[in-house]
């Protein structure tokens, strides 16, 4: 006999498939569903989650984290700037000032952390998929929607992995998943919120290049609610009013973060 319980192939697979069906069956509806799982999108998780709040965070790829994996120029080391070295004490992750007001923190550090603070709070993850259209509800249940005055019910998902087959081999139809609030943490891309805008629904503006000293304070100002149930965070923020570009600093992120959870628990509150 070996040192393993004598648990065979076919309980392994049963134990999956019935974990994973319990799981969509439970988060097919949500309080917030936060579309990315950059910095911005954990810290918004954590927070709403120890708030008592369900919320879901969808992740096209793999793994978590965006941006917090590689820095700038696939180099590990994580730049913040004051105040957001407080963040960092509060989720008890190590970080050294380099100088007044500037911070590093070794990335694989701050990732973990910050997915373990999520988890622990409540927040949920559901990774390889991708939002491909989003949700639409009218404010007059029974009528005909008229999208002037519409707001956000939800998202359209898929398997990420659909989007690299050849078109033909990857009509597979998605599913919906329902939240009162979604929050969009796609980065530069804006995916949400491009979505809505290809069908006239918003506008997004250009973003500009890079200017650090602005760009961070400008991100926290503007991050809110940009169409009715949906909230902007992170880089999308910059996306979707025009901002300069952030840099490889990543303040702004958590600290948006924590502002979108803020907003998203003043919309349920309505």
């Amino acid at each position: 006999m070996g040192i393993f319980a004598a648990v065979g192939e076919k309980a392994i697979t049963r134990a999956i498939v019935n974990e994973w069906s319990r799981f969509i069956e439970a988060y097919a509806e949500s309080d917030v569903i936060i579309v990315g799982g950059g910095p911005a999108g954990l810290i918004c998780a954590h927070d709403l989650a120890a708030a008592g709040v369900k919320v879901l965070v969808i992740e096209r790829n793999p793994h978590l984290g965006g941006g917090f994996w590689t820095g700038g120029y696939f180099m590990t080391p994580l730049t913040y700037r004051s105040p957001a070295d407080e963040i960092l004490d509060e989720f008890n992750i190590r970080h050294t000032e380099v100088e007044p007001g500037l911070h590093v923190s070794p990335a694989p550090l701050n990732v973990s952390r910050f997915i373990c603070a999520a988890y622990d709070a409540g927040a949920r993850f559901l990774n390889c998929t991708s939002v491909f259209d989003v949700v639409l509800r009218g404010k007059r249940p029974g009528t005909d929607i008229d999208l002037s005055e519409a707001r956000i019910g939800g998202v359209v998902i898929n398997w990420t992995s659909l989007e690299y087959l050849p078109r033909g081999l990857n009509t597979l139809d998605p599913v919906c998943l329902e939240a009162k609030v979604i929050v969009d943490d796609t980065g530069h891309e804006a995916g949400v919120m491009h979505m809505l805008a290809r069908r006239g629904l918003m506008e997004l503006k250009q973003e500009q290049p890079m200017w650090i000293e602005r760009s961070e304070d400008e991100i926290v100002e503007h991050t809110g609610e940009v169409y009715p149930g949906l909230v902007a965070i992170g880089m999308s923020v910059a996306s979707f009013h025009g901002l300069t570009r952030m840099g490889p600093t990543f303040g702004a992120m958590l600290l948006s973060g924590r502002r979108g959870a803020e907003v998203a628990r003043e919309i349920l509150g309505r």
